[in-house]
């Protein structure tokens, strides 16, 4: 197994995922995290989300830091948050050919309103 980023020192964002084989029985994976943040494409004012992706593992699975390292990616993108939600999506559908993935986006309040996206996305024939 040839890990890029897990025990390397890491200073810059990366834009891909480091995958591991993922083991024979394993059903479903959830990852979240309250670190993400991106910029409004319209202000330039950051927003901040809690995202949770959850995946049934095919053939592949995320390595944790390499994920942490790619959503410090979009800290400085312009992106809306339905938007943000179909991106990670297919990263994660591209990498990992997963059975099936859905990734949940909750952007926190700004201007007294919460948004939440939700991509998903099932392997066909499952």
């Amino acid at each position: 197994m040839d890990l890029k980023y897990l025990g390397r020192r890491s200073t810059e964002p990366i834009d891909e995922l480091d995958t591991f084989p993922a083991p024979a029985g394993l059903g479903v994976v959830t990852m979240t995290s309250d670190e993400l943040t991106a910029l409004c494409p319209v202000t330039g004012q950051p927003d901040f989300y809690t995202i949770t992706i959850d995946y049934t593992p095919g053939p592949l699975c995320i390595e944790s830091k390499s994920l942490k390292l790619y959503l410090w990616h979009f800290r400085e993108q312009g992106v809306f948050c339905e938007q943000l939600a179909v991106d990670i999506r297919d990263t994660v559908v591209e990498t990992i050919q997963p059975r099936s993935c859905t990734v949940t986006l909750v952007q926190k309040a700004r201007g007294g309103i919460t948004i939440t996206a939700v991509s998903s996305y099932m392997a066909e024939g499952k």
